[in-house]
């Protein structure tokens, strides 16, 4: 999974590249931005593969986002203006894309980063008699059971694991990964619905579970605030 921040000072624009990353499956996005400090805390909060970024930012530009990053995520810059392509690619950006942004180039683009991204250390879990392998992308959701974890596979039957939720937690990329209570983890990329079912009972829906995961409140609104924090709806 490809996770992308975009930063645009019109909000327009943020929407138009929405609607044109929704026909990547491989691409979610993680947050978005409109001026130079909350491009530069969003990207250091979400830690992207890629950053689709406009270079005139009102009082800022682009390249002072850069300036404020190390290291630097994968650069597509998007912007209106021909001018700075030199200087961009001076900054070994991965591409530049002018406006109004088309999708077969948006998808060159994306291709190229994808060949590009490191990818994300598989996570050995041990039980005896039995090892498995998987991709952190493919963990849904942990769950605490005394000295056991239960890890829960998209697809599959979830695995009991003699290892803390805390040693699960630190190994873990966060994000995607949210710790919402003393008792479990959140895959926030996995996220599809979050719904109320009174003041004290919430289900959220995942991608890859069969059935949504019942909520405490104290749970159900730190998941909210993750979700927002990655400008994703909750």
């Amino acid at each position: 999974m490809l996770r992308v921040v975009i930063v645009d000072d019109e909000p327009l624009a943020i929407r138009a590249l929405r609607r044109l990353l929704a026909a990547h499956a491989d691409v979610t996005i993680v947050g978005t931005a409109e001026d130079l400090p909350g491009a530069i805390a969003t990207i250091r909060a979400t830690r992207p593969d890629l950053v689709l970024l406009d270079i005139e930012l009102g009082r800022g530009n682009g390249f002072d986002v850069l300036a404020g990053l190390t290291p630097a995520p994968g650069i597509i810059f998007v912007t209106a203006h021909t001018r700075y392509a030199v200087e961009a690619f001076a900054v070994a950006a991965v591409d530049y894309l002018l406006k109004p942004v088309r999708p077969e180039r948006l998808a060159e683009s994306l291709a190229r980063i994808s060949r590009a991204a490191p990818r994300r250390q598989p996570l050995t879990l041990r039980m005896p008699g039995r090892t498995v392998v998987t991709e952190p992308q493919d963990i849904v959701a942990l769950t605490a059971e005394g000295d056991f974890t239960r890890v829960q596979l998209a697809g599959q039957e979830s695995l009991m694991i003699l290892r803390s939720l805390t040693q699960f937690e630190e190994a873990l990329p966060h994000p995607p990964f949210e710790r919402i209570s003393r008792s479990m983890i959140l895959n926030l990329e996995r996220v599809r619905n979050v719904a109320s079912r009174g003041r004290d009972r919430t289900l959220v829906v995942l991608e890859g579970l069969e059935l949504p995961l019942p909520l405490g409140r104290a749970a159900a609104l730190r998941l909210r605030a993750a979700l927002g924090s990655l400008g994703q709806p909750g």
